[in-house]
């Protein structure tokens, strides 16, 4: 990807932000994504690859930043234990769940294995509402509800690359899985990168109030953003974590330091760079996609992308009714709407390009299949949100 194709995106990127300042109808991600799409049938733009370490250390530190430094804390402090239990068991429920469907059903037709269905529902589980949010604000009035899908899917990304790691490494080495390695490697993944999030987050939020300077204060924050999850990574713990963990910490400090000192210009610094990153990834996406899918296992990519949402479903139903936080704020319809915001992207296109850059050679279907799951899913659900939301 050269500096010309960068500087092309960011471009198209600003039209389109430009043209839906109000982002109430369609969501800016699936335009941008459909851009790329088309653009991919154009031979300037045929030299331009996404990889796993592209998103990693590039874009995906960033966007998780901005979405945890922003998450007010009066939400996370209501619902910090909706928040835990959705991303965390209700994640690796819906994933197991998922993976019986699947398996039983498309598994059994194009001879995947169970394995191979829970890595394909590893990557289908986390949910990414970059734009969903902003229209359920739109057109429900209703910022708690938005808040929840907020909260779950910024920490279901953690939750789900730490799953997938698990299952992939399985997958690629032919081991048979074991529920106590697996919940092991879990927990030591998990806490660790959490553990590197506190310790950053802290140390480095300090410094930032410390500094006078404005330009070094912003200068700490990409240090926060980027350090964190490096560090994570380098150790063998979950960097996602780690980052989503630092910029909690930072809007925590933040939260209780006196009005005067409050960095608000850090605010216009993250918010402006959201979109160019949002931008680029998402265009780029468009542009891989097309290369990875088989239009001859359309049907099995339909009848997974249904799956999908009826295990979100489920087992949100199934939290709905053991968590107090959500059936005494919330109404079983609102879980409907919950199912139909759980619109794969981001996470789920890193999880899949990890499996094709680290763990190549392996069956071509599975990558086929999910990517074609990620797209439907983005597609119809991003677009039948808006209508959708405003009848509930």
């Amino acid at each position: 990807m050269t500096t010309y194709h960068i500087i092309f995106f960011i471009l198209v990127g600003t039209i389109i932000f430009a043209i839906d300042q109000k982002r109430e109808y369609f969501p800016l991600p699936i335009i941008l994504l459909l851009v790329g799409v088309a653009l991919s049938y154009v031979p300037f733009f045929e030299q331009v690859l996404l990889t796993e370490k592209m998103i990693m250390h590039g874009f995906l530190p960033a966007l998780l930043f901005i979405s945890a430094y922003q998450l007010p804390l009066k939400d996370l402090k209501k619902y910090y234990g909706t928040f835990i239990a959705l991303s965390t068991i209700g994640m690796l429920l819906t994933a197991f769940l998922l993976a019986v469907l699947i398996y039983t059903t498309v598994g059994i037709s194009l001879s995947i294995g169970f394995v191979g269905a829970l890595l394909i529902a590893s990557i289908l589980t986390p949910t990414d509402p970059v734009s969903t949010v902003n229209i359920l604000k739109t057109s429900t009035k209703r910022d708690e509800l938005a808040d929840v899908v907020e909260g779950e899917s910024l920490l279901n990304d953690g939750t789900s690359i730490v799953l997938f790691t698990v299952v992939a490494g399985i997958f690629s080495n032919q081991k048979s899985f074991h529920i106590g390695s697996f919940i092991s490697e879990f927990l030591w993944v998990s806490i660790g990168g959490v553990l590197v999030g506190l310790i950053f987050g802290y140390i480095l939020s300090k410094v930032i109030f410390w500094l006078n300077h404005r330009e070094y204060q912003v200068m700490v924050s990409i240090v926060l953003a980027y350090g964190s999850f490096l560090v994570a990574e380098h150790i063998g713990v979950s960097g996602v974590l780690a980052t989503v963990t630092s910029g909690l910490i930072l809007s925590y400090e933040i939260d209780i330091t006196s009005q005067k000192r409050r960095p608000d210009y850090l605010n216009g610094f993250w918010e402006n760079i959201n979109p160019i990153v949002l931008s680029i990834l998402f265009i780029v996406m468009g542009l891989e996609a097309t290369d990875l899918l088989k239009i001859s296992d359309f049907w099995a990519m339909f009848v997974i992308f249904i799956l999908s949402l009826l295990a979100r479903e489920a087992i949100l139903l199934i939290m709905f009714k053991l968590l107090p936080n959500l059936h005494n704020h919330f109404k079983t319809k609102d879980v409907h709407l919950m199912t139909w915001c759980g619109i794969k992207g981001t996470m789920s296109i890193v999880l899949l390009l990890m499996f094709k850059d680290q763990y190549s050679g392996h069956e071509d279907s599975i990558i086929s299949l999910t990517i074609g799951a990620i797209m439907l899913s983005m597609v119809i659900q991003s677009l039948t949100i808006y209508p959708l939301s405003k009848r509930n």
